[in-house]
């Protein structure tokens, strides 16, 4: 018993001594929760991130997208329950942007709540109205989330002041509320804001260079993480699988040091699927972070998640993925029920 006590003081000094010399020192082998990262990766402050890592080049998390409504924040989650038999262990919500779902997104909080405690890993989307015009707003109305700034105005919007991005701060303060509920019961969000910053149909989107889209999403990491000090975000850059992927990871990138992990939403926009050149360009640009599929409507093979293993989950666009056309009921039993598969019960849990 003496010597166990004394190990583990002399365990703790170590852990104490190398968190004082900085993230770029911690030892390796060390692990949080129990979860170790590769060899060469530092241990993360973030269990979800020592997840992934721990995972990446062996298995992928299976994941699902609960869209509207925020009134029943679980119901693609137990669709895929009730054709698998099993929960997936990723469960999305969204703050959206209508009347009744921004009325109801401390529903969709409480539920992102009870899926961490059940041991999920929480992802958290944003379809912001646009800040130009008011909220809340319809998808594809002229005013809406599909609606359009001018040059003047998204310049305005990037610019300290202006009225335009003042009201862009004003709805970071109204989700940030939720996120600091999350973050006061130690949930860990995987937070994916602006998503698809290389498609142009969003107000947001389809603007490269240094002051386009990127310096909008480093406008908003800079507000939410040091002016509203939210500290459980795990900040997801995202993109589409367009042809022109190869420039836009460059085009697009709000920099390392914006971003934890890099996913990719394949709608295979270029007309191919999960190929090996989409798969590289998403490893290379990473540099050693975890990716992951974003969103799909057709959902990957067991044996495209072997070749390309580092996809360290996959992202099910709600009821797109039941489409029959786009995969039959056999297709994601077998998929959910897949030994390079993770699903809700072989998860480690967080409360450890």
């Amino acid at each position: 018993m003496r010597t166990q006590i004394v190990n583990g003081i002399m365990f703790l000094a170590i852990i104490i001594f190398t968190s004082c010399k900085g993230g770029e020192d911690i030892n390796p082998e060390a692990s949080i929760d129990g979860v170790k990262p590769p060899v060469g990766i530092p241990v993360s402050p973030f269990k979800t991130i020592n997840y992934l890592n721990g995972i990446s080049g062996n298995k992928t998390v299976a994941g699902i997208h609960n869209r509207e409504p925020n009134s029943d924040p679980a119901r693609w989650t137990e669709e895929i329950k009730t054709v698998t038999g099993k929960y997936p262990a990723l469960w999305s919500g969204d703050f959206l942007f209508q009347a009744d779902n921004i009325n109801n997104r401390q529903i969709m909080i409480d539920q992102a709540i009870n899926q961490w405690k059940n041991g999920a890993i929480i992802n958290i989307m944003w379809h912001a109205c646009n800040p130009a015009n008011s909220q809340p707003c319809g998808w594809d109305d002229g005013k809406g989330v599909m609606s359009s700034l001018s040059d003047e105005q998204f310049s305005q919007l990037i610019t300290e002041g202006t009225a335009i991005n003042i009201r862009w701060k004003q709805m970071m303060d109204e989700v940030s509320v939720y996120l600091q509920q999350l973050e006061d019961k130690g949930v860990e969000v995987l937070w994916r804001p602006l998503h698809e910053m290389n498609q142009g149909k969003f107000w947001w989107g389809g603007r490269p260079g240094a002051n386009g889209t990127r310096k909008l999403y480093q406008l908003t990491h800079d507000y939410m993480t040091k002016t509203k000090g939210l500290s459980n975000l795990i900040w997801v850059w995202n993109i589409q699988d367009f042809g022109s992927l190869a420039s836009d990871v460059n085009t697009y990138n709000p920099g390392d040091g914006y971003f934890d992990v890099v996913s990719m939403d394949m709608y295979f926009s270029d007309g191919s699927g999960y190929t090996a050149s989409k798969y590289k360009t998403i490893v290379d640009i990473a540099k050693g972070k975890p990716i992951a599929i974003g969103e799909c409507e057709k959902y990957p093979t067991p044996q495209q998640l072997l070749e390309q293993p580092k996809w360290t989950f996959f992202m099910g666009w709600s009821e797109l993925v039941f489409k029959e056309q786009s995969n039959t009921p056999v297709q994601i039993k077998a998929l959910h029920n897949a030994v390079n598969v993770v699903t809700l019960d072989e998860m480690p849990g967080w409360s450890r």
